[in-house]
Formats: structure tokens, sequence, C-alpha cells
């Protein structure tokens, strides 16, 4: 089970709006309070192990396995679920396809069980991982410059974020993950970049439990996001102790409506 904290944020595109669909598969949700860039919202816990915690009964979800959509009423308008035609994930789809509708590529996103927070505050620090400040500037220019130009823009690391971990070997950086809170959430959300050179050497691991643990002790609950075919990041996350709650969708920049 994820923390109520977790449970309550995914949930809140649910909540306060009308539901236009609910069936054991797949809820739509019209949802005036939805801001521009959230306008359609997609999660989709089917194929996860995480739905446990997301099965609240109270919440106009579908429970566990679910597709979990929630639009803005502008949105609805436009999806005709008052017809005749049988309404599924894919007629869904198809309708926001038609109407002009374009989604963003879906991310995974992970978070910490109950159990797996547990153990990781129970861990003791790992020396050769720490917290990096504006002292360590020069350390990270040299990781930055060290580091191919693509996994820089992908990982988004930066010194400059909420809080930044690092993991050495001797006195060069070598892998770091920075996190900053996620919107008005409690939620962290964490990037994470090894060297090529040092990579398979558990330091992602290391830094991402580092910078986890730091969250939670300033009452923040980590979250990892990777795109779904970045295989070596979805392992990461399961190596740094996450579970997959599912995979996450928003409209794309691009979309036309």
């Amino acid at each position: 089970m994820f923390p109520q904290t977790i449970t309550d944020f995914w949930h809140a595109p649910l909540v306060g709006g009308d539901v236009l669909h609910r069936d054991a598969a797949l809820t739509v949700v019209s949802n005036p309070g939805l801001t521009e860039d959230r306008r359609v919202t997609v999660l989709t816990t089917r194929g996860t192990d995480a739905s446990g915690g997301l099965a609240d009964p109270a919440a106009p979800t579908a429970g566990p396995g679910a597709v979990l959509v929630a639009v803005t009423p502008q949105v609805a308008s436009l999806l005709e679920l008052a017809g005749p035609r049988a309404v599924t994930e894919a007629s869904v789809r198809r309708a926001l396809q038609e109407a002009g509708v374009t989604l963003h590529e879906a991310d995974c996103v992970f978070h910490l069980t109950e159990h797996a927070t547990a153990a990781l505050l129970a861990e003791a620090d790992v020396p050769t991982v720490r917290r990096l400040t504006a002292q360590d500037a020069a350390a990270f220019s040299a990781f930055e410059a060290s580091a191919p130009e693509q996994d820089l823009d992908d990982a988004y690391v930066e010194l400059d974020h909420w809080a930044v971990f690092g993991a050495f070997e001797g006195e060069r950086l070598v892998a770091a993950a920075s996190m900053y809170p996620w919107g008005d959430s409690r939620l962290a959300d964490t990037g994470v970049l090894t060297l090529p050179g040092a990579r398979g050497k558990g330091h992602a691991r290391r830094v991402v439990r580092a910078i986890s643990r730091y969250a939670l002790s300033q009452g923040y609950d980590p979250q990892y996001r990777c795109q779904v075919d970045n295989a070596a990041s979805r392992a990461l996350a399961a190596r740094a102790g996450f579970t997959q709650l599912g995979t996450w969708e928003v409209v794309s920049p691009g979309s036309t409506v």
C-alpha cells in the first residue's frame, strides 16, 4: 500500500467532478478544476502491482487495474459519451483523437510503498554519497562536462534544485540525483544521471535512495518517473525500492484542442 499522501494526490483530478462513465475497467470524470495543461489526464494502473494502494471505495475510481480519465467540461463535451455506443478505453482514446486532442508520451510513475519507506528510513547512509551544495559547483560542472548532452536533457539534474545528492569515486562526482517539489503537492520528483564509465556499480541506486531518504525527512514523498520505453530507468526504479503505481498521460503541448 502507498501512503495516503500519494493516493490522495492521484485521486485529486477525479474528486469533485461529475462521473461520466464508470465500470470495472474505466472511469471518466468531468472536472472543471483541472488546469489547462492537465485538461486531459489519464492514469492507467492496469498491469502494475500498485493497484492495491489506489483502491479507495470512497473515491470515484473504477478500483484496481483501472484506467482513470479526467477531462475538463470543455473536452468532455467533445467526447459524446452519452450516445448508444459502448464506452471503453479504446473508444475514449479514439474520441480524443477525433476531437484533436493529442496526449504526451506516457510516463511510468513510481513511488515507495509504506513497507519500502520503513526499510529506507532504517538504512544507514553510504559514505560515498552525500548532499551537494553550491560549494560543489566545480565538481558538478566537471560532471556535466563528462555527461552526454542527451542524458543531461533527459535526466534534468540541476545543482540549484530543491535537493541534490551525489555519488563519488574518490574526489570525482560520478552520479547525481536532484529533486524538486512537484506542483503544489508534497511529492518530490526525481531525476538521476550516472556518467557512462561509472554505470553498473550501484551508484545510481545509492544516490536515489539517499535523496529519497532526505525527502522523507523533510515531509515529502519521493516520486520517480521515466518514459515507458526506458527499460534501464525502470529497472533502476525497482532496484532503488520503488513500485510502479501506473502510467500517466497528459495533453501534449502541441495538441490543437
